[in-house]
């Protein structure tokens, strides 16, 4: 074997890395503790489905039509009518934000009914946009299929009839493609955040210079810094999909050597980056700082997980192309949604292969046998 790189020395050093990783709760913590809170908090607190907005009531007629309508809202599965009274009341109570819209039958509405021309009024609130549209347009559709239950046709007929079909996700439940990204955050924060603290953290406590003083190379240290916390990254992200699959009910219609696949490429990339930053800041404090700023949000807002990135402006779009998450997260939705598509797992594979590449050049370029 050659002197440069000696299989014993590595081992020794494994160990010692794995045992230094035993030792310290603050790290179990965040490996195996942490990313099933993660998990379960973008799994039930972070849900893009609108369930049964809480809508008033304001019936100003007092006809039989009128009083069909009304039924037809409180047994609707999309509204619940938790109160009722007349406009300004229920004003207030939306002011309050205990009701998210205002639902007015008017009091002509029973004879306009009867010649198919009723309309209602829909009240909400503007400063939260996406849920005014959903009042809207769901108590358009509850008055429609209203009418058509009542006489056989609706109000309006459409001109072309649209059918809606959503592939890999029928039932568009955000949960699904979520919580996929929710693993790629977590893959995140061991890879990049965990390591971020290696090398800092011998700097600190002062074993660097005692490592320096051993015939360990370059190479060698990095090698042994990377491989326990590679090992903890895949272990963190097998619990996360555990999770997924029996909590959650996520799809998994890939396979498990394309996840550990994709998963391993990106280990490989944030691994690189958190060791990057630790050569680059030698204080704990400082790195964590920076890889907070440089990696986990980053990860989170401009990777696609929660915000569509072809809506964002366009220098953005361009921002997000040095983001390596941006290439996990599509990657990971569709081994869980859609099954193995090598045709688009590969090329974002060879991106976080050299995203990890330039780190760890970096890192080597970066980690001197010098003290100063």
């Amino acid at each position: 074997m050659s002197a440069l790189f000696s299989a014993r020395r590595l081992k020794a050093m494994l160990v010692k890395e794995g045992l230094q990783i035993l030792r310290d709760p603050s790290t179990i913590l965040i490996a195996f503790v942490l990313p099933v809170i993660l998990i379960l908090i973008f799994g039930y607190a972070l849900n893009l489905d609108t369930g049964r907005t809480r809508i008033g009531l304001a019936q100003q007629d007092g006809g039989e039509a009128a009083a069909s309508l009304a039924t037809a809202f409180r047994q609707s599965p999309w509204f619940a009518v938790v109160a009722v009274g007349d406009v300004p009341h229920l004003k207030d109570e939306l002011v309050a934000g205990r009701i998210r819209g205002i639902i007015v039958i008017p009091q002509d509405f029973s004879r306009r009914a009867a010649a198919h021309a009723g309309t209602i009024q829909a009240i909400t609130d503007g400063s939260l946009p996406n849920n005014a549209a959903f009042v809207a347009s769901y108590a358009d559709g509850v008055r429609q299929n209203w009418a058509l239950a009542r006489d056989g046709r609706a109000a309006v007929q459409p001109a072309l009839a649209l059918t809606l079909r959503y592939w890999f996700n029928p039932g568009s439940v955000s949960r699904y493609f979520l919580v996929p990204g929710a693993i790629a955050v977590v893959m995140t924060m061991i890879g990049s955040l965990l390591t971020a603290l290696v090398l800092a953290r011998e700097w600190e406590r002062g074993t660097m210079e005692a490592i320096l003083a051993t015939p360990l190379g370059m190479a060698e240290l990095v090698v042994t810094k990377v491989v326990p916390y590679y090992v903890l990254g895949l272990a963190a992200m097998t619990i996360c999909t555990v999770v997924s699959l029996i909590l959650f009910d996520v799809p998994f219609r890939g396979s498990v050597l394309a996840l550990l696949a994709i998963s391993s490429c990106y280990l490989f990339c944030a691994l690189g980056q958190g060791l990057m930053i630790s050569a680059l800041a030698r204080s704990q404090y400082v790195a964590s700082q920076i890889a907070l700023l440089a990696a986990f949000l980053p990860s989170l807002l401009l990777s696609g997980f929660i915000y569509e990135i072809s809506s964002a402006p366009l220098w953005v779009q361009w921002v997000t192309r040095i983001v390596p998450a941006r290439y996990l997260i599509p990657s990971l939705q569709t081994v869980f949604l859609a099954g193995d598509d090598w045709g688009l797992f590969l090329p974002d594979m060879a991106r976080m292969l050299l995203f990890g590449a330039v780190f760890f050049a970096i890192t080597l370029a970066k980690t001197k046998r010098r003290v100063a």
